[in-house]
């Protein structure tokens, strides 16, 4: 099937409209308890409302810092984000939801789009166990050639539904909605970090695995090849040989 080309106007008005779904109802809850707080006189109903501001503050808060990383800049092009902000950020996700997060990770510096690839598969991984329960995140290799593997464990885990197409940027049906641009953008970044996604099931949970491609992961000269490997070519130009 040929890779969906999603015009870049209509990537950046779904993506748009992910972020406000997220934060709408925060939001929105805010709004309500400032109401109350306006109408109401009653000691234990100011109390609710301020108790529901500020929590309904945090949840937009949380949302807005990981979704500036996960779908935004995070900072100039070809920039490295600390692996340690994105466990931030998805730790702030999931105060006060049913799912538990737990967390291995090297604090160091990784290029950009694979952090971006690896927040995105969180928010996949969420979405596997609609129930709630554990996911836990490993981190293993460096920057350049990390693995990445997040388990999903929970009551009734599946595989959600088109997110393998979606990431590999085919969708069954030829366009993408609202309700797909988040794995449909995971491919994407994907591709960019030279990364290939994986998921599988056993049992009461799904598996997610990023790996790099064959043609990102490096190559070593063989051992015996001595300092001579490191030297141009006699045929190589010297233009080539100096770039």
């Amino acid at each position: 099937m040929t890779p969906l080309d999603l015009d870049a106007l209509d990537l950046s008005a779904l993506l748009c409209s992910r972020v406000c779904h997220d934060v709408i109802s925060p939001v929105g809850a805010i709004v309500n308890g400032l109401e109350v707080l306006e109408d109401e006189s009653d000691t234990a109903m100011r109390e609710f409302a301020l108790e529901l501001i500020a929590k309904s503050a945090r949840q937009a808060s949380a949302r807005l810092q990981f979704a500036r990383i996960a779908f935004g800049a995070a900072g100039s092009a070809g920039a490295s984000i600390d692996v340690a902000d994105a466990e931030k950020v998805s730790r702030g996700m999931f105060v006060d939801d049913k799912t538990q997060l737990a967390w291995s990770a090297p604090q160091a510096l990784f290029p950009k789009n694979k952090v971006k690839l690896l927040l995105n598969l969180v928010m996949i991984a969420q979405s596997a166990i609609p129930r709630g329960g554990l996911i836990d995140v490993n981190v293993q290799g460096d920057g350049e050639a990390p693995t990445l593997t997040l388990k999903s464990k929970g009551s009734h885990a599946r595989i959600p539904a088109h997110v393998e197409s979606l990431i590999a940027g085919t969708p069954e049906t030829g366009s993408v909605d609202a309700h797909g641009i988040l794995p449909f953008y995971a491919g994407l970044v994907a591709r960019a970090a030279a990364m290939d996604v994986r998921f599988s099931i056993e049992g009461d949970t799904v598996t997610i695995t990023a790996t790099p491609t064959a043609a990102a992961i490096p190559t070593a000269p063989p051992a015996d090849a001595g300092p001579e490997a490191d030297r141009p070519s006699d045929s190589e130009p010297p233009e080539t040989a100096l770039a």
